[in-house]
């Protein structure tokens, strides 16, 4: 038996038969017996008080087993350290069915329980509410003035507030020969996986459950279930094999997992709850935003100033923070740097990480000011990146662990024929149509988590790797796969990775473009540790040929432990020469003490063609190039498979995505697919993904780096300067739409 590495080679996903097929099964779909189903009844108003509430008409209906409200939930012990959430936002977090208090629109307020879905959800409709309704106040842009800081708090560690001002920011933009001030709006963006968050509760018995989730992290919700219900975590199970997309927004627990579990607890039932598209705009949103750049240069192209500006929304309950006016100083130096974040507080549930939170909203901010300055300076984009290029984060000094962004601009201009361009905004038509060129610089964390892995060796050869991870459509099983059988010598076929339940070795939830970096290293870390244990075991077996070679003169391959002088074990001796599987676990942390020396990041180019018809205004993403330095690719496919998916959705955010408020309303107005617009393959031209050779041996132990999100920060700031170029108009306010082209005047700003 040859070893043949995978890592680096193209696979299919191993689980992609069953999943198009419809074999998989997720969370609302597994086959249970005894099966109640929950519907959740939203409140209607914005905010205020439950005056009654009158479910007699409801469980008349036949059926029907229970409406549970404010009025006769369980009691509960309701653990309130951020709710045991690991995701959870400095605050007081949101509890459901807590008391007749209305916080924001679509708040649920009560759960049918029926014996099918049917009725529960009809029975819905014939819950009577009476309420009290308070005034509220839901719109950022009418409430700009109320802005104040961020509390700190330990939710904030993974999103630090802005860095220090540096120099003299106002004296210097002042005097300086060359300046552009902008402010850029983004609208409201709500989650929408084709999944929808549904819940299954497996009544146990003796406080125990099993639970198949929407979640992005099976631990997280089985300490949230835990602590909430008074339940020992050891008798709580969550399982997500199968998660259909969630991208930030099952990082929270949401409201339908704590009513399912309520329920089921409280009927001694087993219980389903799922639910529909219009209730998915009922929690979490990617928030909107306002952000106001200054930045200033000398006539060489060189930036001496920085000001960064933004404002965003949050809920009266929580503080939800995003990184958003640190990226300037991330990417750019400049010795007179001035940065700012601060919260608005809104009658609106809490906002929730979505794909690049914080990242997204501000590298289109950033690029586009620095295509304005490059017109300014008659500067050719590229060049005037190149010339405010640097291998150290102007932020805090540190070199990068690697940093091959020039190569990613040299090779995605290339190949898109960037020379081509004439700078001349206007100048360039096909037929009928305007074209523009437009690029833009992406840069996203480079995360790396603690995970714990068990390996277990049985008596055929197999591995089987164990650990609590989702897979929510990104191939982590895939490349989990890929790295264990490369690391212990065997095919991936000898490799079971055993993954998405909470009763496996610790993971953190699937998010922030990390688990490669966090699983991935974990197993090699884990790997070695088997090999030492093989190692001693075969020493220890009769007449081994292994007796008088060294630990590191040998070596994992063909299915078993080699030395350099041709001995050779097999697995299955070992095992059988151990009398049982052979097992280790090992807990992988990042290296701090090692990387606190440098910055960690992944970083990108796009390059944009974007074609407006002279007469209509519509615009059409013709054509994109992505070049990505991500370190090792682990699997080529699965890879571009993740940017090409995220420059999709740069293409959303830029021209479709956006969830209307009526601020007299405070409701959203458009919490469906009909209305809440997102691209469809004719809305997708042709897209390309280009790989640099990245070669970092210092950020962990694969030399990996995320590929998740990197791909859609560039995209939206590349096709607004695309439209510039093909158009003469900046529109600074996300999504763009093609009547703002009739326009005469661009977007006013709210912060001047």
């Amino acid at each position: 038996m040859e070893n043949n590495r995978t890592v680096g080679t193209p696979l299919s996903r191993l689980e992609g038969k069953l999943k198009v097929t419809g074999a998989a099964k997720y969370a609302g779909e597994y086959n249970v017996e005894n099966l109640l189903y929950g519907y959740v009844v939203n409140s209607t108003i914005t905010t205020g008080k439950i005056l009654t509430i009158d479910s007699s008409v409801a469980l008349a209906l036949e059926g029907v087993v229970e409406v549970i409200t404010h009025e006769n939930r369980p009691k509960l012990p309701w653990f309130d350290l951020f709710y045991a959430d690991m995701d959870a936002p400095p605050g007081t977090v949101f509890k459901p069915l807590y008391n007749d208090e209305i916080v924001y629109n679509g708040q649920p307020i009560a759960l049918v329980l029926a014996n099918d879905f049917e009725t529960a959800r009809y029975a819905s409709t014939l819950v009577k509410v009476s309420y009290k309704s308070e005034e509220f106040q839901t719109c950022l842009d009418d409430h700009i003035d109320k802005a104040r800081d961020a509390k700190k708090g330990m939710a904030t560690m993974l999103k630090p507030p802005p860095p220090s001002p540096t120099g003299d920011f106002e004296k210097d933009y002042a005097r300086a020969p060359v300046k552009v001030d902008s402010t850029y709006q983004h609208g409201t963006e709500h989650h929408n996986p084709i999944e929808l968050f549904a819940t299954t509760t497996i009544f146990e018995g003796d406080g125990k459950l099993t639970i198949y989730d929407k979640t992005q992290g099976t631990i997280n919700s089985q300490f949230y279930v835990a602590n909430i219900f008074g339940l020992h975590y050891k008798d709580v199970r969550v399982l997500a094999p199968y998660v259909g997309g969630a991208f930030g927004s099952g990082l929270r627990p949401q409201y339908q997992l704590f009513l399912c579990v309520m329920a089921a607890m409280h009927l001694k039932r087993n219980v389903r709850v799922t639910l529909d598209r219009a209730q998915m705009f009922t929690f979490g949103h990617r928030p909107p935003n306002v952000q106001r750049l200054r930045f200033a240069s000398e006539v060489n192209g060189r930036l001496t100033a920085i000001s960064h500006q933004a404002i965003s929304e949050t809920s009266r309950f929580e503080d939800y923070t995003e990184v958003v006016s640190t990226w300037s100083h991330k990417l750019y130096p400049a010795p007179n740097t001035l940065f700012e974040y601060k919260l608005v507080p809104l009658d609106v549930y809490t906002p929730v990480d979505m794909r690049a939170p914080g990242g997204s909203t501000a590298m289109h901010a950033i690029e586009c000011i620095m295509d304005e300055l490059s017109y300014k300076l008659d500067i050719d984009p590229v060049e005037l990146r190149l010339i405010n290029y640097t291998d150290t984060d102007p932020s805090t000094g540190k070199p990068y662990t690697s940093k091959e962004l020039r190569q990613c601009y040299l090779k995605a201009a290339e190949q898109f024929g960037w020379e081509k361009r004439n700078p001349k905004p206007g100048s360039m038509k096909r037929g009928n149509k305007l074209v523009g060129y437009g690029m833009a610089t992406g840069i996203w964390d480079a995360f790396q988590f603690p995970s714990r892995i068990e390996m277990v060796l049985d008596k055929s050869g197999r591995v089987t790797v164990n650990n609590a991870v989702t897979d929510i459509g990104t191939g982590t099983l895939t490349v989990m796969t890929q790295i264990a059988a490369d690391e212990l010598g065997i095919p991936i076929d000898m490799v079971t990775f055993s993954y998405g339940d909470s009763r496996k070795p610790f993971s953190m939830f699937q998010g922030g473009s990390a688990m490669t970096a966090s699983t991935g290293s974990a197993i090699i870390v884990a790997a070695k540790l088997l090999k030492k244990k093989l190692f001693k075991i075969a020493k220890s077996m009769k007449n081994s040929s292994l007796a008088g070679v060294s630990e590191e003169e040998l070596s994992l391959k063909n299915g078993g432990i080699a030395g350099i002088n041709g001995s050779w074990v097999s697995f299955a001796d070992l095992v059988i020469h151990n009398k049982k599987p052979i097992r280790i676990k090992k807990m992988t942390m990042p290296n701090m003490l090692k990387l606190k020396k440098y910055s960690l990041g992944t970083h990108s180019a796009a390059f944009v063609e974007v074609e407006v018809d002279q007469q209509l205004k519509t615009i059409t993403v013709s054509r994109a190039v992505s070049a990505v330095a991500a370190g090792k690719i682990i699997n080529p496919k699965t890879a571009r498979s993740q940017v090409l998916g995220s420059m999709v959705w740069g293409i959303s955010k830029a021209l479709y995505e956006e969830t209307i408020m009526d601020a007299k309303l405070g409701k959203y107005m458009n919490p469906n697919l009909g209305e809440y617009h997102i691209p469809v393959h004719a809305d997708i031209g042709e897209l390309e993904v280009i790989f640099a050779d990245e070669k970092d041996d210092m950020i962990n132990e694969l030399g990996s780096k995320g590929v998740g999100e990197i791909g859609l920060v560039a995209m939206p700031a590349a096709i607004a300067n695309a439209i510039f170029h093909a158009t003469g108009k900046r529109i600074n306010k996300l999504p763009i739409h093609f009547d703002e082209l009739f326009e005469s005047e661009g977007y006013t700003p709210l912060m001047a």
